[in-house]
């Protein structure tokens, strides 16, 4: 489907409410993963940003750790609301982990000393802005997803689990399926008040 490329942004939201009902196979969503990942720009075309594709059981395991790390460190009495909102993580059809390979950026720290101490902020840019690709494309496809920032809580964890390389440093988590429900529009606040132009 072709759409342009505006009304593709407006067209991603945060969707909380998910399922496993899916309109791409397996496959279809890896390559559509791929394909973002060979396109997004990168500082130095560093392509410091990686990622771990949790799917079926791997991806309710991913949410099991999440309520169980964070049940450790919650109230009692909001345990319950907790185990609710991870629930609806999980019943989503998979996850999408958003990793930095510190090792490139270390790399590029030690061959442009002059901007040593951009390398780190830029490799998260730059992870953003695959974050933000990846999300477009899968609402391009109609399916639903939203970003969640666990880490560094369940790093650890999750490195074991999934066996994931020491150097890679998890920046993000994207559960993403179905739609089950569709949120209301987006509000704006005044953009005149955000937007300088000088002519």
């Amino acid at each position: 489907m072709q759409q342009n490329i505006l009304e593709l942004f407006a067209k991603r939201h945060s969707f909380y409410e998910l399922n496993n009902n899916m309109p791409l196979s397996d496959e279809e969503i890896k390559h559509l993963i791929q394909k973002n990942l060979q396109l997004y720009p990168s500082p130095f075309n560093s392509q410091s940003t990686r990622i771990v594709l949790l799917l079926k059981d791997k991806h309710l395991k991913l949410w099991g750790i999440v309520l169980q790390k964070l049940s450790a460190l919650t109230p009692e009495n909001r345990i319950s609301a907790l185990s609710e909102k991870i629930s609806k993580f999980s019943q989503a059809y998979g996850t999408i982990l958003f990793y930095i390979d510190k090792n490139v950026v270390q790399s590029l720290q030690d061959r442009f000393p002059l901007y040593a101490e951009n390398f780190s902020n830029w490799s998260y840019q730059a992870s953003a802005i695959l974050q933000f690709m990846i999300w477009t494309s899968l609402a391009d496809n109609s399916i639903g997803a939203n970003l969640q920032h666990y880490n560094p809580i369940i790093d650890n964890e999750v490195k074991v689990a999934f066996d994931v390389p020491d150097s890679w440093e998890l920046v993000a988590q994207m559960p993403f399926g179905g739609i089950s429900q569709t949120p209301l529009p987006h509000s704006f606040e005044n953009i005149e008040q955000k937007l300088i132009i000088r002519d």
